[in-house]
């Protein structure tokens, strides 16, 4: 059995630990009954397809394409991979909320993992999932650095106060991102890609770069999840990929359209 799981990028700028968009960027395990070496009880991945069945007797192949620490949802994936393979391997049938309520817990924050296992463009609360498109006006373009950022070590960053103006521009650009999302209107998520919340704690002279100079064609710039890769968001991707890649050339410039299709 193969399964296959999307990368993600989250926050989207003021959405922080909610919103979250799947990505055609793809990593997969290939399961097969008696033979291979007996599966490693420490990887994430086993670890997830433990909490629905036994991996016993099983091994596992695992096809790694989504960067590591980059702020892509790698470990969502490979925990999304975990979670469907042991649903359809033992026959049960799991939601999508199921396999969150399962998986949340080991990925830390439910954000990237409720979109790698819906697909599409995503919010998530209180273990519920609504998905809100299936596409966007705009085409993601992820400017990867070559530095890794740890998850943990960037959420100790953030601040446990911040002044209430921010916190007003903040909720203000979340309303307007929840409706371009929903509509898909480029224009309200133009207005949207803006945060006060955890972008300006987690230091980005990536972000501010390409912020400050925005590509043609693309309508704002994000920083994915807790880095440090940066999504342009772009009317015109080809483009904008193309202007990237000649801006930055010591980074990783890969155009990541959305992906419908979550975790299959």
């Amino acid at each position: 059995m193969r399964v296959r799981a999307p990368a993600t990028t989250a926050n989207l700028g003021p959405g922080f630990d909610c919103a979250a968009v799947a990505l055609d960027l793809w990593n997969e395990v290939e399961v097969t009954e008696g033979r291979g070496e007996p599966p490693d009880p420490t990887h994430i991945g086993i670890r997830a397809f433990g909490l629905v069945a036994s991996p016993e007797g099983l091994a596992f192949e695992w096809t790694d394409r989504i960067p590591r620490a980059r702020g892509l949802g790698s470990s969502a994936a490979t925990i999304a991979l975990g979670l469907v393979a042991a649903a359809k391997w033992s026959g049960q049938e799991l939601t999508i909320e199921d396999l969150l309520a399962r998986g949340g817990p080991l990925e830390g924050h439910s954000d990237n993992l409720a979109a790698c296992l819906a697909g599409g463009a995503c919010l998530t609360w209180a273990g519920r999932i609504e998905r809100l498109a299936d596409s966007l006006p705009v085409t993601p373009v992820a400017v990867i650095p070559r530095q890794l950022v740890r998850t943990a070590e960037a959420r100790d960053a953030l601040p446990q106060e911040l002044p209430y103006a921010d916190a007003v521009f903040t909720v203000a650009r979340a309303t307007l991102l929840g409706a371009g999302l929903a509509r898909g209107d480029a224009t309200l998520l133009e207005a949207a890609f803006e945060d006060r919340l955890h972008e300006p704690y987690r230091p980005s002279p990536l972000l501010h770069a390409i912020r400050s100079d925005l590509p043609g064609g693309a309508v704002g710039a994000t920083l994915s999840g807790s880095g440090p890769t940066v999504i342009v968001w772009a009317e015109e991707a080809e483009a904008c990929a193309a202007e990237l890649a000649d801006r930055f050339p010591d980074e990783t410039v890969l155009t990541l359209p959305v992906s419908a299709e979550g975790a299959h």
